[in-house]
């Protein structure tokens, strides 16, 4: 690695701040240094206009509005934010409101996606991007424009992820849609590059599935012809890339050690903080170590957890992932992700007790633990990790994020700077008394 001023004093400043050395195989950029969310934006309703004209990805059958014996979904959004929602087949909330849901092919839904992540820390997005050669490939057309504009909008960077799964020519038409549709976003002041690169992530070689059957020098033969189109490769691969085995295919290590930068997965692979802890010792540690060795950047997942299987434990599993991984020394981060829920491991908005899902669903809330969580705690979660992550507040295991912030008036803060959510041991409440302990403040 060439070692220049700005990584030096990068470096410099994460270890005062952390106590931990920074490595990284590129200088900081659009994604090395910065906390990347992925987003679905493959949520439809019928009636809101788009394409595919059916309930996508709320419903089993599409055809038909969602409900508990038709529903896709293990999660229910907070839906308060946005200008247009849809009426399911569910019942009345707890509350006694209606039971709809977003659209996100609303450009507001997308909007207010993009606001969330300005305000919480959220750098760039990873924009999925499935085969789009069938009948969902018009919608996914019209949700790179939105997601385009919100970030323009919103001042976010973002970049196109495919997701190879279940793609049989993929070889072909992946390179053909980079051509023909997706290289031109890259004229976006937003599209996320990398050493001076466009960045473009390819999700599914090596996994051990039968829907990712790609020989290896299939997989090599894109990786490179992505590079060879002048970009910055993200490789999505297995949790356990680096031996080949459990859920990576044997004989894939030159493909993975082709990609710019690594980032395997996580979803599913650990539900607390203990399994949390045994990859920091067994798996991110050595990950690191074979990335430096090779030049590759690394960008490890993290996930808030399940919610519908009560993995969450109010932020403590996600707050262990920020603490272990800024431990490491990673070079960015891949939340998992924003909008995920389907399978409850989205960080957006969501539904904070009962009265705010459907009754008699079986949709658990954010506070199914018997904590009270905001219904953006894990936005504000993310704010703070990443926060710590960037070297801008010190390393600590305990997580500082309260789930329920205070409410009205002006909050304090005793020798802390705010940059995020409110520090819980560090709140002091507006009194005669305020003296010069107080360095900085904001009105909630």
């Amino acid at each position: 690695m060439k070692l220049t001023r700005r990584t030096l004093l990068a470096g410099t400043a994460a270890f005062a701040l952390t106590g931990r050395s920074a490595s990284a195989a590129s200088p900081p950029g659009d994604v090395v240094g910065k906390v990347t969310v992925g987003y679905q934006g493959w949520f439809a309703c019928a009636g809101d206009g788009a394409p595919i004209n059916g309930w996508w990805h709320w419903s089993n059958n599409w055809g038909q509005p969602p409900s508990p014996t038709n529903t896709a979904i293990v999660s229910w959004p907070d839906v308060r934010d946005f200008t247009s929602t849809y009426q399911t087949a569910y019942a009345n909330l707890g509350n006694g409101q209606a039971a709809r849901l977003f659209s996100s092919y609303d450009q507001q839904t997308v909007n207010t996606h993009f606001q969330w992540m300005q305000q919480n820390g959220c750098d760039t997005v990873a924009l999925q991007r499935f085969n789009p050669t069938g009948g969902e490939g018009p919608t996914r057309d019209a949700m790179a424009v939105k997601v385009r504009q919100a970030a323009e909008q919103y001042g976010r960077k973002f970049y196109i992820m495919y997701d190879a799964a279940g793609w049989t020519s993929m070889q072909s038409e992946m390179k053909a849609d980079w051509t023909s549709k997706m290289s031109a976003y890259t004229s976006s002041p937003a599209y996320a590059r990398q050493n001076g690169k466009p960045v473009v992530c390819i999700w599914g070689f090596g996994f051990d599935e039968a829907n990712k059957a790609w020989p290896a020098d299939v997989c090599l033969d894109v990786v490179n012809w992505f590079k060879g189109q002048g970009c910055y490769v993200i490789g999505g691969v297995p949790t356990h890339w680096l031996p080949g085995n459990e859920d990576s295919r044997p004989g894939y290590l030159d493909v993975y050690h082709a990609f710019n930068m690594l980032s395997p997965w996580m979803v599913g692979r650990i539900s607390d903080i203990a399994g949390a802890d045994h990859y920091y010792n067994n798996v991110n540690q050595q990950d690191q170590a074979d990335c430096n060795a090779h030049g590759i950047d690394y960008q490890p997942c993290v996930i808030p957890g399940d919610l519908s299987s009560g993995h969450r434990r109010h932020g403590d599993l996600m707050w262990r992932q920020f603490y272990n991984l800024t431990r490491v020394g990673v070079q960015g981060l891949y939340i998992s992700m924003f909008d995920e829920f389907n399978e409850g491991n989205q960080i957006a908005k969501t539904a904070e007790t009962s009265a705010w899902v459907p009754v008699s669903s079986g949709i658990r809330a954010l506070d199914e633990d018997g904590t009270a969580c905001s219904s953006d705690y894990y936005l504000r979660l993310t704010n703070d990790g990443g926060r710590m992550f960037k070297g801008q507040a010190p390393l600590t295991s305990v997580r500082p994020t309260a789930p329920m912030p205070a409410e009205g008036g002006v909050i304090f803060y005793e020798h802390v700077d705010y940059g995020g959510a409110a520090d819980t041991p560090n709140f002091i409440a507006l009194s005669p008394n305020a003296n010069d302990q107080l360095t900085s403040c904001r009105i909630s």
